[in-house]
């Protein structure tokens, strides 16, 4: 969404404020976000420069399991500092501050290669609110766009939205003074599918269509047709408000609505309410239904104006996202943005990232807490939420049938239970802390939840690099630890083999695997005898079993008299 006014925000969130609880809490059925095997969780990268989240989708998003990011808007747009020039557009050139359409094709490729589909934000409603030159050069008034549109191709009404109880001065009157699109204009529509044909023959997968409740949900619907995929993922922004004549609802017929309410829900419990009144989160609250329904902690108008938990928020931000990313409903945004105490402030370093942590930037798509339970909902997916236990408060758990299970402790004191799941019985990792957890015969584990933390355990994290509660018998005794730093894409592993029976005699199919855990860094421990010389080296295979050694001469080591040796400092070589 553009930048909004006071009065704008206000009266997108009136009566909204707080959400009244529902009667006769129930248990939610499975998840419907997508079909069963796909990943549906997107990282946000909100005003990111292309390469660096192409770097991201390498380094952290393919590796841990997110199905989609989503670029801030790739068109050309009014110059100037802050965030929200990027949602005043001049052109439909592929030329913005964050990159050049070269910039944008290298990172749609390399987030390809990661196993990471693209979303792009995509601002069609209107244009801008004065007059210049753009960021690719072109020159501009508010109401002439050279070669693109004039005045004739704006709604009648050039004055601002005032009346969100009428439909009309929403649809054509201006959102924050910005000259407004006609939508319903022939002209108008064959040149946004045009721009949206240009972004799909780049390779992007799917579109956040801003400000969507500012116009027809019909003119939508035709723009959506005359794409050369059609069936293009459609996540639309429409927010919800109270007595307001456009409802999000209107739009459920084209693709997925973002469901605010879904985010205002959580503020709610998470600051004030009970953890234990989220048992049938989503449709049971009245929300839109689940499998059309987008849904997310915060974005990055919402971080802002007050109306959601943000990343200021602390241990109520986190597990509120790990709930998100545990619970059956909608398909979870997870925002990655920036420091700001200025709300009107553009991305640190005009949008490079050069390290996470750093300048600023927040990369909420990587904190473990976060980050891990991408994998947890993936290997969920399907599964109905199962053994629900909370104590009337704010600890609450919950399976995912025989898939995954999770407790959240959001009290100020530590929580001890024995949990009752419906995993099969053996060894699992808490992706939390990355500490290990055993489940016994009859589904049970015994757990300690300190204040505001919470455990996570799924079936495609069954052991972990830092221990667990039955040791890898190689992690014990000498022996050699392996560590190496080395990318990978969707599909691949990374192994060692060596001279010696426990590394496989050389064997490419009797290397062993490494644990990703600490991706880039792999890991194993091999036991090994004391004194014990011996030759290595790694290699990669992908999901076809095709293999290829890394570069150079073979690598040597000696195990000690005791202990291990070390190799925790290797880097692939290519």
């Amino acid at each position: 969404m553009a930048r909004r006014s006071l009065s704008a925000s206000l009266a997108l969130v009136t009566g909204a404020a707080v959400l009244a609880l529902p009667a006769g809490l129930g248990t939610a059925g499975p998840a419907q976000a997508a079909p069963p095997g796909e990943k549906d969780v997107t990282a946000v990268m909100f005003e990111w420069k292309f390469d660096s989240v192409a770097k991201a989708c390498t380094d952290s998003l393919g590796p841990a399991g997110y199905g989609y990011v989503q670029v801030s808007p790739p068109q050309e747009h009014i110059q100037g500092g802050q965030w929200w020039t990027s949602y005043q557009p001049v052109s439909y050139k592929i030329a913005g501050r964050l990159g050049d359409r070269t910039a944008f094709a290298n990172m749609v490729g390399t987030c390809h290669g990661a196993g990471v589909k693209v979303v792009a934000d995509a601002v069609v409603n209107h244009m801008s609110s004065g007059s210049g030159t753009g960021t690719g050069g072109s020159s501009y008034t508010k109401y002439d766009y050279p070669g693109l549109y004039s005045v004739n191709d704006m709604n009648d009404c050039q004055s601002e939205i005032n009346n969100y109880g009428d439909r009309a001065n929403v649809q054509n009157c201006e959102l924050v003074g910005l000259a407004d699109l006609d939508t319903g204009e022939e002209y108008v529509r064959g040149k946004i599918a045009g721009y949206l044909n240009d972004l799909l023959s780049l390779g992007v997968d799917g579109f956040r269509i801003d400000a969507a409740k500012h116009m027809p949900a019909g003119d939508l619907a035709d723009i959506k047709s005359r794409l050369s995929n059609p069936n293009v993922y459609w996540k639309q922004e429409a927010i919800y408000g109270a007595n307001e004549a456009v409802s999000p609802t209107e739009y459920l017929g084209t693709g997925d609505v973002q469901e605010f309410r879904y985010a205002r829900g959580l503020k709610q419990t998470f600051l004030g309410g009970n953890l234990a009144d989220l048992k049938n989160f989503g449709e049971g609250w009245g929300f839109m239904e689940s499998g059309r329904s987008a849904v997310f902690v915060d974005n990055h108008d919402t971080e802002r104006n007050g109306e959601t938990l943000n990343y200021k928020n602390g241990a109520d931000y986190t597990l509120a996202s790990v709930f998100m990313l545990a619970y059956p409903y909608g398909s979870p945004d997870v925002h990655s943005g920036y420091e700001w105490s200025d709300k009107d402030a553009g991305p640190p370093s005009g949008g490079q990232v050069n390290a996470c942590y750093s300048d600023g930037w927040k990369c909420q798509h990587a904190w473990t807490e976060i980050s891990s339970m991408v994998g947890f909902r993936n290997a969920a997916r399907g599964q109905a939420v199962t053994n629900w236990w909370d104590n009337g408060g704010d600890q609450i758990a919950f399976g995912r049938g025989s898939r995954a299970y999770v407790a959240i402790n959001h009290e100020g004191s530590s929580l001890t239970r024995t949990f009752q799941t419906s995993l099969p019985a053996g060894d699992y990792c808490d992706v939390q802390s990355g500490k290990g957890v055993t489940v016994n015969g009859s589904g049970q584990f015994t757990a300690t939840l300190g204040s505001n933390t919470a455990v996570a355990l799924h079936a495609g994290a069954r052991t972990c690099t830092g221990g667990g509660t039955t040791p890898d018998p190689a992690t014990g005794g000498s022996g050699a630890s392996f560590g190496v730093a080395a990318t990978t894409v969707l599909g691949q592993n990374i192994y060692v083999t060596g001279d010696q029976a426990a590394l496989g005699n050389w064997n490419p199919g009797s290397a062993l695997k490494l644990d990703p855990a600490t991706y880039p860094v792999w890991k194993l421990d091999v036991a090994l005898p004391a004194g014990t010389s011996f030759a290595y080296k790694y290699l990669r295979k992908d999901a076809a079993g095709n293999v290829t050694w890394e570069s150079g001469a073979n690598r040597t080591a000696t195990v000690p008299s005791s202990g291990k040796v070390t190799l925790t400092s290797d880097v692939w070589r290519g």
